[in-house]
């Protein structure tokens, strides 16, 4: 396998060139783009993030979204900026190394890999808490078998089918925002003023929330698979996310007028404990469902994003060789969607959602800090959005980190540090 460089035929344009058996097929068009993000998004952060963000802040977990929103767009820009400069797979692996060293792209790469791996586990066993609480781990490792096998099938049929549940999922949020507003059981008291929260705890709940954004920079990990990337990748990034941040805030105002902070903090279903708060619990079944479709969904462009940083880290021999192979049919990078697959279903039989959810932002946090370091360093010429941009977001990366529990922060910090030393102790052995 090439390795990515110049030249290569990730990095060219050229659109009279032969296609290369050995990369990725572009397929994806802006409509997709947006779609694949919006799908990442939608189902992490509103079925997943509000409880342990309520238990963060309260009500002041609002402030907390408005927090992770600022953070997630200086990283969208710097990520879109990159992207269209660098069309490949791989994401800030890519970036890193490109602009930074070949150790920052790695450690960027082992940040979005273990991250990401846990944010799958996080989205199934959400999925198993709302559709069968009772058998959630047996429902979580169905789906992500399930999932695994619709990324391996080729990128096509995994856009088509993300079509099709976020169309699911936003009929399932309408149905939470109706059925509060008209079930009696909202209360603008519960929104303002602020009752209990720090700014610790509201900076935490960002944390905890800007898991609900990552999703946007999975266009960035498809590069190689969109067309014309230089004119819909900085575009779909910043439309997929403010579409999210839209429905994020109907959805967070709703929930906590219905049914109030204590209450979801406490829920492992806190927007079906929001409806069945009201008369229309009669809903909440169909709200469970629609939480179910939105997991899909997540984990449905999570497992694809993964595997392509998987595919790229592998083609540069920072993990086995075996898993840079790409499908010659379905033209995909078949053996990492498996192997990431098998590793997140040992993860849904470990772990809980709310550990899962906090490991999982520390570790992608650390590699939307690299990319913004690495978009810092960009030209003028190859800019979109101005540099400061690009150290704010630096530093609210570092700042959303270290405000996580400390198990999440010590898990995260020992987990990059044994990737580090992994790295180092094979290019010394190396030569």
């Amino acid at each position: 396998m090439a390795a990515l460089e110049p030249g290569s035929a990730a990095g060219s344009a050229g659109a009279s060139a032969p296609p290369d058996p050995t990369r990725l097929a572009r397929r994806l068009g802006m409509f997709d783009a947006v779609v694949i993000g919006l799908g990442s998004m939608l189902g992490a952060g509103v079925f997943a993030a509000f409880a342990p963000a309520a238990a963060a802040a309260g009500n002041g977990l609002l402030l907390g979204l408005l927090l992770a929103a600022g953070v997630a767009y200086c990283n969208a820009t710097s990520s879109a900026q990159l992207a269209a400069l660098y069309p490949e797979s791989g994401g800030a692996y890519a970036y890193g190394r490109r602009r930074l060293g070949p150790f920052w792209g790695f450690l960027a790469g082992w940040g979005f890999v273990i991250g990401k791996l846990a944010s799958c586990a996080a989205m199934a066993m959400t999925l198993g808490s709302y559709a069968a609480p009772s058998g959630s781990r047996t429902l979580a490792v169905s789906a992500v078998v399930a999932m695994t096998l619709v990324n391996v099938l080729g990128v096509r049929k995994t856009a088509l089918l993300t079509k099709v549940l976020v169309a699911g999922v936003l009929a399932s949020l309408a149905l939470v925002v109706v059925a509060v507003s008209l079930g009696g059981a909202a209360d603008p008291v519960r929104l303002w003023p602020i009752a209990g929260a720090l700014p610790f705890g509201i900076v935490r709940s960002a944390g905890f929330l800007f898991f609900a954004f990552a999703g946007y920079a999975r266009l960035a990990t498809l590069g190689e698979e969109v067309r014309d990337p230089k004119r819909v990748i900085p575009r779909a990034i910043p439309v997929a996310l403010g579409a999210a941040l839209i429905v994020y805030a109907a959805v967070g105002v709703f929930a906590l007028a219905g049914a109030g902070a204590t209450a979801l903090a406490t829920s492992r279903a806190p927007l079906a404990t929001a409806v069945e708060a009201g008369s229309w619990a009669w809903c909440a079944p169909l709200v469970r469902a629609g939480a179910a479709v939105a997991c899909l969904g997540a984990l449905l462009s999570l497992l694809a994003g993964v595997s392509r940083t998987v595919f790229a880290m592998a083609a540069q021999g920072e993990l086995p060789p075996i898993l840079a192979a790409v499908h010659p049919r379905a033209r995909v990078p078949h053996r990492a969607v498996l192997a990431a697959g098998g590793i997140i279903v040992c993860l849904c039989l470990l772990l809980d959602v709310r550990p899962a959810i906090g490991f999982s932002s520390f570790a992608v946090l650390t590699y939307y800090a690299i990319a913004n370091a690495s978009a810092w360093t960009l030209a003028p010429e190859d800019r979109h959005w101005p540099r400061w941009l690009a150290l704010l977001g630096l530093l609210g990366c570092v700042a959303l980190a270290l405000t996580l529990p400390l198990a999440s922060v010590f898990g995260g910090i020992t987990v990059l540090a044994a990737g580090a030393a992994g790295y180092v102790a094979l290019r010394r052995a190396t030569g």
